[in-house]
């Protein structure tokens, strides 16, 4: 594929979502540079009401990152101080009461977010299958927690257990060291097949483990500059949250 081609094909990537209502493809952000509102729905505290709020995170980090504006709400029923300091630890954005929202922005688009089998509202619908853990190790930080979610896709049922939390705790440790150590190295451009990759992977129903799929083999792939996989890393990370650069200056 020839170089204008190649960016023509890039500029026409819209983020496409599976509608629970129908179970077909829409797009997320219909009208180019028009409003998109996310509502996330929850019942209670619990892991899979935070799953939620991490999928409307996601979403409306993509649609960020694509150039869409947002509004982003929270309709909780119930234990919203504990569910807001949940999700702050695990490092997701705050969002707006949606319990009584002003009137309409003229939004182009308006996305709800919900636990699968839980509210069913009017309108497009993301739906985020249940999850369930053991309590973290002493050892495990909540972006280890965060990690070990992204690794399944939301429709997938997530049992969080101690060896899942324990990889997913190594592996963050292993690329923040990466990260701190590929910084070091002069900077180089994201290639563009790992871009496209990337993104090919979040703008299909928010694929994350795909998304991290695609970092795994940045991380070891031959012939690729350090400052390259710094990049990448850096770059995904606007979408992941993880605090890739955490280690950044660690180093001696």
């Amino acid at each position: 594929m020839a170089a204008d081609d190649r960016a023509c094909a890039y500029a026409r990537s819209v983020l496409r979502i599976i509608d629970a209502r129908t179970g077909e493809p829409v797009d997320a952000a219909p009208a180019r540079r028009g409003l998109t509102r996310i509502e996330a729905h929850t019942e209670g505290f619990d892991i899979t009401a935070l799953r939620v709020l991490l999928a409307a995170d996601l979403l409306v980090r993509a649609l960020e990152l694509g150039g869409t504006p947002v509004w982003a709400l929270l309709d909780a029923e119930r234990q919203q101080a504990e569910l807001r300091a949940g999700a702050a630890a695990l490092g997701i954005r705050p969002f707006e009461d949606g319990r009584d929202p002003a009137p309409g922005l003229g939004e182009a688009q308006v996305i709800h977010v919900v636990r699968e089998g839980g509210a069913e509202p009017d309108g497009v619908r993301l739906a985020v299958a249940a999850a369930h853990s053991e309590a973290p190790s002493g050892d495990a930080e909540p972006a280890a927690l965060r990690l070990a979610l992204l690794a399944r896709r939301r429709s997938v049922p997530v049992q969080l257990d101690a060896a899942a939390l324990t990889d997913a705790q190594d592996t963050l440790v292993r690329w923040r060291r990466a990260v701190a150590a590929w910084a070091r190295q002069p900077s180089r451009p994201i290639p563009d097949e790992v871009r496209a990759e990337l993104r090919t992977a979040w703008e299909d129903d928010l694929d994350l483990p795909g998304v991290l799929g695609v970092l795994r083999w940045v991380e070891s792939a031959p012939d690729l500059p350090d400052g390259a996989r710094f990049e990448t890393y850096a770059y995904a990370d606007r979408l992941l949250g993880l605090d890739l650069a955490h280690d950044l200056g660690a180093l001696s």
